[in-house]
């Protein structure tokens, strides 16, 4: 164990102060050190920097703004994540594929013939592989591929016989009774998808269609071999049984019906009072209620009496037991006019042996076909030629393989090193000119424009884990404005302006990273700090809403205690009138209380204590104001502003350096391992508010302001000039104010 632990210490001082040692370049980034991917030589040595230093440990495939065909080639576990392996896996491939990693930094839409690494074996094959899929595509002379081309399997193997997916098409033989059989086996169990684009099948699927084939060529055997007892009336069984089925279990039901009338004869009356059917359907149409005549018996319940099969039976059952008395009593019972119990049973018993042969019924799904094509293809070597066409065609997978290499190339050429800065770094987030993979585009609401739009996976995690992000957060639901009504859910950040508008219920239009636009409307807020301005006007702002509450609750008050002293009054000079026009006495009306000049006196008194305390409050703050200099006043009126706004504003800036987007970002299936900070600064980035074009001319001439009222500005002047006048003369001692005590 010591040993061990020597040797580790050893190659970490060989990596350390090695001479092949990288230098990697780290920047400082939202509070944390990233590391910077400048070079391909990064991207070759990704896989020895340390992964606590990564932003990301996973991310999902599904719901980010990159292709995801791309992510699905990198998540090799098909497992829904990407997960630091699969990336190193990744990037160690696709720096081995090309000349020069460097490529990797410039996300080109097209790859370079030229760029792919011939040096080595694979990538010879990978060169040839993009020649042929040029040469396919019929530009045999071209020396770049876009992901597009490579993608396009449908042409790239249009023209082909074979194209080693396994699966032959009508085009992979000119035998026609092959591309029959090809086409039947599509019919009966199914197609599989061919590279080119066209239906076809595979070995599997060649494998089933003969297993049941010579499973129902079995199945027929049986009943070939004893048709006497399977098939009691040969080529019309089937049509005998069914007429058999149609009517067992009225049939049945008739035989017991007679049975227990036999048992008590009584009970005869009970079963064939039919007296509430035929009242119930007497007022209707006779032959549009044949589903209520259909539920009485077969025929009349008697003891022990045998069912007549031409006469006395219910016209609902008239034609189906006219078929059953054709294909089935008569070729047994060659002249009956009726049936007892025991015939029945006896005719009941020649389809025991049929059903059971039914019930072994194999290979259906070819039955369409019939009995004497199917024992045709078995007869021959068919399913061999096909097997030989899946060998050939299997003899070219790993071409095919290349060609799907060459895809992955040209994918990884564009998309890879924008995965990289979006997960070993969150590069793209903090630049001003990019966009992250999580961006799903722009909310525009309450006049801003908001850009930190991610789409919600899971719901109920993001109620349990966003909370604690510290970001003002909106969920909207999303749905697309054509006629495909696709719907989404986002979560969106609003980072600058204020909250006073922003509501459950509202609606905003929200534009994807395609161009398309969605309507959007609030489902559920977060509220948190969003600006230190809106913290300052906030304490400001909920004392306007509580006198403004407070107003509409009294004036509701008092417009309700009226309403109910009208109603009253109301209510009993109506008994008033209606006693005097009956000539009874009214009852005598309670007298108003007498004036109360003592209480009176009292609450003047009151008031006016009031008034002298508040005057003096108001003296005392002018006397300590008008006493200052001059420069000093609005030093004192910001203090006082300070004091009112200073903590909301502290707690906002408080809150707002430490917002974090991780939670966010975790509760959508990503694993965020270095904090991912929104602080001021950056806030005002992802959040855009109105403002006026450059060079644009505003009128503020409103011709819808309100008038204003020149009177009320001159009194208030009066007043705050009488008060001001006052105050002097006090100063200086002209006049003396009772509640000054001096």
């Amino acid at each position: 164990m010591a040993e061990n632990k020597t040797n580790n210490r050893t190659q970490k001082k060989r990596f350390r102060f090695g001479k092949n040692e990288h230098v990697w370049k780290f920047a400082r980034i939202g509070g944390v050190n990233r590391v910077s991917l400048e070079s391909g030589r990064d991207l070759v040595e990704l896989e020895s920097l340390d992964q606590k230093l990564w932003t990301a440990l996973s991310c999902p495939v599904y719901g980010l703004e990159i292709d995801e065909r791309t992510l699905e080639l990198i998540d090799k576990n098909h497992d829904g994540r990407i997960r630091v392996p699969e990336i190193l896996a990744a990037v160690k491939w696709a720096v081995a594929s090309v000349k020069n990693p460097d490529d990797y930094l410039k996300s080109n839409e097209v790859l370079p013939l030229s760029a792919i690494n011939d040096s080595t074996p694979e990538g010879k094959l990978l060169l040839d592989s993009a020649r042929r899929i040029l040469s396919n595509l019929g530009k045999p002379d071209a020396t770049e591929l876009s992901v597009a081309e490579t993608s396009n399997t449908a042409a790239i193997f249009a023209d082909t016989q074979f194209n080693g997916d396994g699966v032959i098409t009508e085009e992979s033989s000119s035998d026609e009774s092959l591309k029959k059989i090809i086409n039947d086996i599509i019919k009966c169990i199914g197609a599989a998808d061919d590279l080119s684009g066209k239906q076809g099948v595979t070995q599997e699927q060649i494998d089933e269609f003969y297993r049941q084939c010579s499973a129902f060529s079995e199945w027929q055997g049986k009943a070939e071999a004893d048709t006497s007892l399977i098939l009691p009336y040969g080529e019309m069984t089937a049509d005998a049984f069914e007429a058999f089925t149609r009517v067992k279990a009225k049939i049945e039901d008739y035989f017991l019906r007679c049975r227990l009338a036999e048992f008590d004869e009584e009970s005869a009356v009970v079963l064939n009072a039919l007296h509430g059917t035929y009242e119930a359907i007497k007022t209707k149409d006779i032959a549009a209620s044949m589903g209520d005549i259909s539920d009485l018996p077969i025929a009349k319940i008697e003891p022990g009496k045998a069912l007549s099969l031409v006469k006395g039976v219910n016209p609902a059952w008239e034609e189906a037991l006219s078929n059953f008395d054709k294909l089935v009593v008569q070729p047994k019972l060659s002249g009956k006019k009726s049936l007892s119990e025991e015939e029945w049973k006896q005719l009941a018993s020649n389809f025991d042996a049929y059903q059971t042969w039914l019930a072994e019924k194999d290979g259906s799904a070819v039955e369409s076909l019939g009995l004497e094509s199917i024992r045709e293809l078995l007869a021959g070597n068919t399913q061999e030629e096909l097997s030989r066409l899946i060998a050939q065609d299997l003899e070219l997978a790993e071409d095919t393989k290349n060609i799907m290499l060459v895809d992955q190339l040209a994918r990884y050429y564009r998309d890879l090193y924008t995965l990289l800065n979006n997960y070993v770094t969150f590069c793209d987030f903090y630049s001003p000119d990019m966009e992250a993979i999580f961006q799903s585009g722009h909310l525009y609401i309450d006049q801003r424009r908001c850009d930190l739009c991610i789409r919600v996976n899971d719901m109920p995690k993001h109620d349990m884990m966003a909370r604690s992000s510290g970001i003002c957060l909106i969920y909207c639901n999303c749905t697309l404005r054509n006629q495909t009504e696709e719907k989404m859910t986002i979560v969106v950040a609003l980072t600058d302006g204020d909250f006073d508008n922003i509501e459950v219920g509202r609606n905003a239009l929200f534009y994807d990273k395609q161009g398309r636009d969605w309507d959007a409307t609030i489902i559920k807020v977060l509220e948190n700090p969003i600006s230190i301005r809106q913290a300052f006007w906030s304490p400001y702002r909920r004392m306007a809403k509580f006198i403004s509450t407070q107003i509409e609750k009294f004036a509701a008050s008092k417009d309700k205690q009226v309403e109910e002293s009208t109603l009253s009054k109301v209510e009993a000079s109506g008994k008033q009138i209606e006693a005097t026009s009956s000539g009874t006495a009214a009852a005598p009306v309670a007298p108003p209380p007498p004036f109360d000049i003592a209480k009176f006196v009292g609450i003047f008194a009151a008031i006016s204590l009031a008034l002298g305390a508040i005057g003096s409050v108001i003296v005392s703050i002018l006397t300590g104001f008008l006493s200052l200099t001059w420069w000093k006043m609005p030093l004192a009126i910001l203090g006082v502003m300070l004091c009112i706004s200073g903590p909301s504003m502290l707690l906002a800036w408080l809150k707002l350096r430490k917002r974090n987007l991780t939670p966010v970002l975790d509760a959508n299936g990503w694993a965020i391992n270095a904090r991912v900070s929104i602080n001021i600064i950056f806030g005002k980035t992802l959040t855009s508010l109105a403002s006026l074009p450059d060079n644009s001319r505003l009128n503020l001439k409103d011709p819808f302001a309100k008038k204003r009222n020149p009177f009320i500005p001159i009194i208030i002047a009066l007043i705050i000039a009488a008060l001001c006048a006052l105050f002097l003369l006090w100063r200086f001692g002209y006049v003396q104010l009772p509640f000054t005590g001096a």
